[in-house]
Protein backbone atom coordinates (compact mmCIF):
# COMPACT_ATOMS: atom_id res chain seq x y z
CA UNK A 1 0.00 0.00 0.00
CA UNK A 2 1.55 3.06 -0.94
CA UNK A 3 2.22 5.93 1.98
CA UNK A 4 -0.22 8.63 1.84
CA UNK A 5 0.89 12.07 0.48
CA UNK A 6 2.47 15.19 2.10
CA UNK A 7 -0.68 16.96 3.72
CA UNK A 8 -0.10 20.37 1.56
CA UNK A 9 -0.21 22.39 4.86
CA UNK A 10 2.25 20.75 6.06
CA UNK A 11 4.69 21.14 3.16
CA UNK A 12 3.73 24.87 2.97
CA UNK A 13 4.76 25.25 6.87
CA UNK A 14 7.99 23.23 6.50
CA UNK A 15 8.78 25.78 3.96
CA UNK A 16 7.75 29.05 5.80
CA UNK A 17 9.62 27.79 8.91
CA UNK A 18 12.54 26.75 7.01
CA UNK A 19 13.05 30.36 5.36
CA UNK A 20 12.56 31.75 8.53
CA UNK A 21 14.98 30.44 10.45
CA UNK A 22 17.37 30.55 7.28
CA UNK A 23 16.43 34.70 8.05
CA UNK A 24 16.48 34.69 11.72
CA UNK A 25 20.66 34.92 12.12
CA UNK A 26 21.18 36.94 9.65
CA UNK A 27 18.14 39.53 10.57
CA UNK A 28 20.53 39.26 13.92
CA UNK A 29 23.42 40.17 12.69
CA UNK A 30 21.89 43.32 10.96
CA UNK A 31 20.07 44.43 13.90
CA UNK A 32 23.42 44.30 15.89
CA UNK A 33 25.09 46.71 12.99
CA UNK A 34 23.02 48.95 12.32
CA UNK A 35 21.20 49.32 15.65
CA UNK A 36 24.31 48.29 18.18
CA UNK A 37 27.49 49.42 16.74
CA UNK A 38 25.46 52.97 15.02
CA UNK A 39 24.87 54.01 18.23
CA UNK A 40 27.89 56.13 19.38
CA UNK A 41 26.87 55.90 23.23
CA UNK A 42 26.66 52.29 23.11
CA UNK A 43 30.21 51.95 21.36
CA UNK A 44 31.99 54.37 23.29
CA UNK A 45 30.24 52.55 26.58
CA UNK A 46 31.66 48.93 25.16
CA UNK A 47 35.04 50.31 24.36
CA UNK A 48 35.69 52.32 27.92
CA UNK A 49 37.06 48.87 29.62
CA UNK A 50 39.11 48.57 26.97
CA UNK A 51 41.08 51.24 28.29
CA UNK A 52 42.57 48.72 31.24
CA UNK A 53 43.45 46.15 28.86
CA UNK A 54 47.14 45.41 28.64
CA UNK A 55 47.42 44.31 25.11
CA UNK A 56 45.56 47.79 24.22
CA UNK A 57 47.43 49.94 26.44
CA UNK A 58 50.63 48.16 25.26
CA UNK A 59 49.87 48.82 21.82
CA UNK A 60 48.46 52.58 22.08
CA UNK A 61 51.86 53.17 24.15
CA UNK A 62 54.10 51.90 21.43
CA UNK A 63 51.97 53.19 18.65
CA UNK A 64 51.88 56.83 20.57
CA UNK A 65 55.20 56.78 21.43
CA UNK A 66 56.38 56.47 17.51
CA UNK A 67 54.21 59.13 17.25
CA UNK A 68 55.98 61.33 19.63
CA UNK A 69 59.25 60.26 18.46
CA UNK A 70 58.54 60.76 14.41
CA UNK A 71 57.83 64.51 15.22
CA UNK A 72 60.18 65.24 17.59
CA UNK A 73 63.24 63.31 15.65
CA UNK A 74 63.88 66.21 13.07
CA UNK A 75 64.49 68.50 15.65
CA UNK A 76 66.93 66.69 17.74
CA UNK A 77 68.66 64.98 14.08
CA UNK A 78 68.62 61.12 13.78
CA UNK A 79 71.40 59.32 16.10
CA UNK A 80 71.96 62.33 18.11
CA UNK A 81 72.51 62.06 22.16
CA UNK A 82 69.56 64.04 22.68
CA UNK A 83 67.46 61.53 20.65
CA UNK A 84 68.99 58.52 22.31
CA UNK A 85 68.68 60.08 25.82
CA UNK A 86 64.86 61.63 24.88
CA UNK A 87 63.95 58.02 23.51
CA UNK A 88 63.45 55.93 26.85
CA UNK A 89 61.55 59.27 28.66
CA UNK A 90 59.00 59.03 25.66
CA UNK A 91 58.30 55.24 25.67
CA UNK A 92 58.17 55.24 29.86
CA UNK A 93 56.00 58.21 29.68
CA UNK A 94 53.74 56.63 27.07
CA UNK A 95 53.06 53.91 29.17
CA UNK A 96 52.47 55.40 32.38
CA UNK A 97 50.16 57.75 30.33
CA UNK A 98 47.95 54.76 29.36
CA UNK A 99 47.61 53.91 33.04
CA UNK A 100 46.01 57.15 33.99
CA UNK A 101 42.54 58.93 33.98
CA UNK A 102 43.72 61.33 31.35
CA UNK A 103 44.72 58.39 28.86
CA UNK A 104 40.77 56.90 29.57
CA UNK A 105 39.02 60.19 28.70
CA UNK A 106 41.41 60.62 26.01
CA UNK A 107 40.37 56.82 24.99
CA UNK A 108 37.04 57.95 25.46
CA UNK A 109 36.67 61.26 23.30
CA UNK A 110 39.17 58.99 20.62
CA UNK A 111 36.67 56.80 20.17
CA UNK A 112 33.71 58.73 20.34
CA UNK A 113 35.75 61.25 17.32
CA UNK A 114 36.17 58.68 15.04
CA UNK A 115 32.87 56.78 15.64
CA UNK A 116 31.56 60.39 15.04
CA UNK A 117 33.52 60.45 11.58
CA UNK A 118 32.65 57.36 10.35
CA UNK A 119 28.84 57.61 10.78
CA UNK A 120 28.71 60.74 8.94
CA UNK A 121 30.46 59.63 6.10
CA UNK A 122 28.44 56.16 6.07
CA UNK A 123 24.77 58.35 6.75
CA UNK A 124 25.74 61.68 4.23
CA UNK A 125 25.86 61.31 0.61
CA UNK A 126 27.73 64.25 0.41
CA UNK A 127 30.93 62.98 1.53
CA UNK A 128 31.43 60.16 -1.59
CA UNK A 129 34.53 60.69 -2.99
CA UNK A 130 36.02 61.95 0.41
CA UNK A 131 38.52 60.02 2.59
CA UNK A 132 36.85 59.94 6.57
CA UNK A 133 39.54 61.76 8.86
CA UNK A 134 39.50 62.50 12.73
CA UNK A 135 42.02 64.97 14.37
CA UNK A 136 43.79 63.66 16.90
CA UNK A 137 45.53 66.73 18.14
CA UNK A 138 43.92 66.59 21.83
CA UNK A 139 45.74 63.02 22.21
CA UNK A 140 48.91 64.95 21.36
CA UNK A 141 48.56 67.31 23.38
CA UNK A 142 47.79 65.40 26.99
CA UNK A 143 50.86 63.14 26.00
CA UNK A 144 52.98 66.49 25.76
CA UNK A 145 51.20 67.97 29.21
CA UNK A 146 52.86 64.29 30.25
CA UNK A 147 55.93 65.06 29.23
CA UNK A 148 56.22 67.99 30.63
CA UNK A 149 54.70 67.38 33.78
CA UNK A 150 57.71 64.63 34.06
CA UNK A 151 60.39 67.15 32.87
CA UNK A 152 61.17 65.23 29.76
CA UNK A 153 63.98 66.91 27.49
CA UNK A 154 62.76 69.04 24.84
CA UNK A 155 58.59 68.38 25.73
CA UNK A 156 58.03 71.58 25.39
CA UNK A 157 59.01 71.63 21.71
CA UNK A 158 57.12 68.74 21.25
CA UNK A 159 54.30 70.29 17.96
CA UNK A 160 50.66 69.79 18.87
CA UNK A 161 48.94 70.94 14.95
CA UNK A 162 45.67 69.63 14.34
CA UNK A 163 46.30 66.64 11.64
CA UNK A 164 44.08 64.84 9.89
CA UNK A 165 44.22 61.33 10.25
CA UNK A 166 42.63 59.53 7.98
CA UNK A 167 40.60 56.80 9.01
CA UNK A 168 39.09 55.08 6.13
CA UNK A 169 40.27 55.66 2.09
CA UNK A 170 37.70 57.14 0.07
CA UNK A 171 37.01 54.05 -1.69
CA UNK A 172 36.41 51.78 1.24
CA UNK A 173 34.32 54.49 2.40
CA UNK A 174 32.46 54.59 -0.62
CA UNK A 175 31.81 50.54 -0.35
CA UNK A 176 31.19 50.80 3.07
CA UNK A 177 28.36 53.43 2.39
CA UNK A 178 26.20 51.31 -0.03
CA UNK A 179 26.51 48.51 2.58
CA UNK A 180 25.62 50.54 5.64
CA UNK A 181 21.98 51.61 3.39
CA UNK A 182 21.87 48.10 2.49
CA UNK A 183 22.26 47.03 6.28
CA UNK A 184 19.80 49.53 7.98
CA UNK A 185 17.32 48.49 6.18
CA UNK A 186 17.57 44.46 6.14
CA UNK A 187 18.06 45.36 10.21
CA UNK A 188 14.46 46.15 10.03
CA UNK A 189 12.90 44.12 7.34
CA UNK A 190 14.59 40.78 7.84
CA UNK A 191 13.55 40.36 11.64
CA UNK A 192 10.01 41.29 11.02
CA UNK A 193 9.71 38.87 8.15
CA UNK A 194 11.44 35.99 10.02
CA UNK A 195 8.94 36.56 12.90
CA UNK A 196 5.90 36.65 10.28
CA UNK A 197 6.87 33.78 8.30
CA UNK A 198 7.15 31.36 11.54
CA UNK A 199 3.86 32.81 13.04
CA UNK A 200 2.44 31.91 9.78
CA UNK A 201 4.53 28.23 9.26
CA UNK A 202 3.07 27.79 12.61
CA UNK A 203 -0.29 29.11 12.13
CA UNK A 204 -1.15 26.95 8.76
CA UNK A 205 0.62 23.73 9.67
CA UNK A 206 -1.83 20.67 10.71
CA UNK A 207 0.00 19.31 13.34
CA UNK A 208 1.00 22.45 15.29
CA UNK A 209 2.73 21.16 17.83
CA UNK A 210 5.38 19.61 15.66
CA UNK A 211 5.77 22.76 13.57
CA UNK A 212 6.80 24.59 17.20
CA UNK A 213 8.78 21.82 17.46
CA UNK A 214 10.85 22.55 14.15
CA UNK A 215 10.75 26.02 14.83
CA UNK A 216 12.51 25.71 18.02
CA UNK A 217 15.07 23.18 16.47
CA UNK A 218 15.50 25.45 13.47
CA UNK A 219 16.08 28.40 15.74
CA UNK A 220 18.43 26.66 18.04
CA UNK A 221 20.49 25.80 14.65
CA UNK A 222 20.28 29.32 13.79
CA UNK A 223 21.84 30.77 16.35
CA UNK A 224 24.70 27.87 16.64
CA UNK A 225 25.64 29.07 13.49
CA UNK A 226 25.51 33.13 14.79
CA UNK A 227 27.44 31.58 17.12
CA UNK A 228 30.36 30.11 14.29
CA UNK A 229 30.53 32.73 12.59
CA UNK A 230 31.16 35.04 15.01
CA UNK A 231 34.15 33.11 15.64
CA UNK A 232 35.18 32.31 12.14
CA UNK A 233 35.23 35.80 11.97
CA UNK A 234 37.20 36.59 14.78
CA UNK A 235 39.67 33.96 13.27
CA UNK A 236 39.97 35.61 9.67
CA UNK A 237 39.96 39.44 11.21
CA UNK A 238 43.03 39.02 13.11
CA UNK A 239 44.77 36.66 10.21
CA UNK A 240 44.28 39.94 7.99
CA UNK A 241 46.27 42.32 10.39
CA UNK A 242 49.75 42.88 8.65
CA UNK A 243 51.23 42.89 12.76
CA UNK A 244 51.14 40.01 14.50
CA UNK A 245 52.24 41.80 17.67
CA UNK A 246 48.96 43.78 17.37
CA UNK A 247 46.88 40.82 17.14
CA UNK A 248 45.65 40.55 21.07
CA UNK A 249 45.18 44.13 20.96
CA UNK A 250 42.98 43.77 18.00
CA UNK A 251 41.40 40.60 19.55
CA UNK A 252 40.25 42.53 22.83
CA UNK A 253 38.43 44.86 20.52
CA UNK A 254 36.87 42.60 18.53
CA UNK A 255 35.37 40.31 21.62
CA UNK A 256 34.00 43.56 22.78
CA UNK A 257 32.34 44.40 19.63
CA UNK A 258 30.65 41.41 19.09
CA UNK A 259 30.09 40.22 22.76
CA UNK A 260 26.37 41.41 22.80
CA UNK A 261 26.04 39.51 19.74
CA UNK A 262 27.77 36.07 20.64
CA UNK A 263 24.96 36.70 23.95
CA UNK A 264 22.22 36.67 21.50
CA UNK A 265 23.36 33.42 19.26
CA UNK A 266 23.56 31.64 22.71
CA UNK A 267 20.21 32.85 23.79
CA UNK A 268 18.53 31.84 20.63
CA UNK A 269 20.17 28.17 21.02
CA UNK A 270 18.44 28.15 24.45
CA UNK A 271 15.02 29.21 23.70
CA UNK A 272 15.03 27.25 20.84
CA UNK A 273 15.96 24.36 22.57
CA UNK A 274 13.58 25.01 25.57
CA UNK A 275 10.72 25.67 23.15
CA UNK A 276 11.93 22.33 21.21
CA UNK A 277 11.95 20.16 24.26
CA UNK A 278 8.56 21.34 25.77
CA UNK A 279 6.62 21.21 22.71
CA UNK A 280 7.82 17.52 22.67
CA UNK A 281 6.87 16.75 26.27
CA UNK A 282 3.18 17.90 25.93
CA UNK A 283 3.04 15.94 22.62
CA UNK A 284 4.19 12.71 24.77
CA UNK A 285 2.99 13.59 27.69
CA UNK A 286 0.40 16.42 28.08
CA UNK A 287 -3.18 16.44 29.39
CA UNK A 288 -4.48 15.62 25.65
CA UNK A 289 -2.22 12.78 25.68
CA UNK A 290 -3.27 11.36 28.62
CA UNK A 291 -6.83 11.56 28.29
CA UNK A 292 -6.56 9.81 24.56
CA UNK A 293 -4.91 7.01 26.80
CA UNK A 294 -7.37 6.80 29.34
CA UNK A 295 -9.55 6.69 26.81
CA UNK A 296 -8.69 4.06 25.25
CA UNK A 297 -7.70 1.96 28.04
CA UNK A 298 -11.27 2.42 28.98
CA UNK A 299 -12.46 1.03 25.59
CA UNK A 300 -10.50 -1.70 25.68
CA UNK A 301 -11.21 -2.89 29.26
CA UNK A 302 -15.36 -2.36 27.94
CA UNK A 303 -17.46 -5.59 27.74
CA UNK A 304 -18.76 -6.43 24.60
Amino acid sequence: MPAPAPHPRNALSAALIALSCLLLPFGTLAAWAAYGLADTGRYVTTMAPLAADPDVRGTVAERVGDGVLSEVGPTLGAGSAHGAAMRPFVRDAARSFTRTEAFRAGWDAANRAVHDAVLHALRDSRTSGAPVTVDLAPVTARIKARLAHDHAPLADHIPVEHTEVTVLPAAQADRLRKGYHVLDAAAFWLPLAALVLAATGIAVAACRRRAVTAMGLGTALGGALLALSVALGRHFTLADLPDPAHRPAAGAVYDALTAPLRTVSWLLVALGLTAALASWLTGRYGPVVRHRRRTSEVAREAPY
